[in-house]
């Protein structure tokens, strides 16, 4: 039986205020925007399974983890297998070559956010090749782009992004890329416009859509988070990445060894 450890903070009703903000921000998106409505991922980072299955018994299924040990107890939590059949697991973290495996093992694993070379690119592909028993299965992933030039990111530049698209496309069979993401710079001031890592993102999702006769609905476009992802939507966003606002705040904590290499996400705070 589990025990509710989440009283401090509503689940249910973080992710309706979030969901009902979504179809908010829908009907005020600019017509010209060609985009389709956007998939929530809940970013479950530091939480309890209780927490997870809480949002998923409310509908939700796709959920997003940063830390590769974390993703691999949560998604073999005893609870979460016997009580979250169809949930999708999304890694949003940093990828490190080494973590490979670890990661393709995961139970429901159902995207790779954060591809951003062809060498790791290509390490994934020959990875899932290898798995059983339906290697044929294509792996999702999106390709991740530093979009606000930050040293302390990963990410490829954006230049460069087209290039390993058709890298993927064209090389690698085991994966589908089925867009781009960024996690952008935090605390951007609204006020003074549009922001500078959305409209990068959006330009290099144009440029891939119109160098390859793509429609642009086809290529997701994974950007926004907590405290933003309302303005992402309306510049045609169709992935965001939401936690805080659905799970509660997380309380600071040590940082070490793959979390120390993955501070700027707890930063942005999803």
């Amino acid at each position: 039986m589990l025990r509710r450890t989440m009283a401090e903070f509503d689940v249910k009703a973080g992710l309706q205020h979030v969901l009902k903000r979504i179809d908010e921000v829908l009907l005020q998106r600019p017509k010209e925007v060609q985009a389709a409505r956007p998939l929530l991922v809940a970013v479950s980072k530091t939480k309890p399974a209780e927490a997870v299955i809480e949002a998923y018994e409310d509908g939700q299924r796709d959920f997003g983890e940063n830390y590769v040990q974390e993703l691999e107890e949560k998604s073999r939590h005893p609870d979460i297998l016997a009580k979250c059949p169809d949930i999708r697991w999304h890694f949003i973290g940093h990828m490190q070559s080494n973590k490979i495996n670890k990661i393709l093992s995961v139970p429901n694993l159902h995207m790779i956010q954060t591809v951003d070379s062809e060498k790791l690119a290509t390490k994934l592909d020959a990875a899932w090749s290898k798995r059983q028993p339906t290697p044929e299965e294509p792996l999702q992933v999106l390709i991740q782009i530093n979009t606000s030039g930050e040293d302390v990111k990963s990410g490829i530049e954006a230049k460069d992004a087209p290039a390993l698209y058709q890298y993927i496309k064209s090389n690698l069979k085991h994966l589908n890329l089925m867009g781009i993401m960024t996690i952008g710079a935090f605390g951007f001031d609204y006020a003074s416009g549009p922001n500078p890592d959305f409209v990068s993102l959006m330009q290099v999702h144009r440029s891939i859509c119109e160098a390859y006769s793509l429609a642009p609905d086809s290529v997701l476009v994974s950007m926004g988070m907590s405290h933003d992802f309302d303005k992402a939507i309306e510049m045609g966003s169709t992935v965001v990445r939401v936690g805080s606002s659905i799970f509660g705040h997380r309380a600071a904590k040590a940082l070490g060894g793959e979390r120390s290499r993955d501070v700027i996400g707890m930063r942005c705070g999803h």
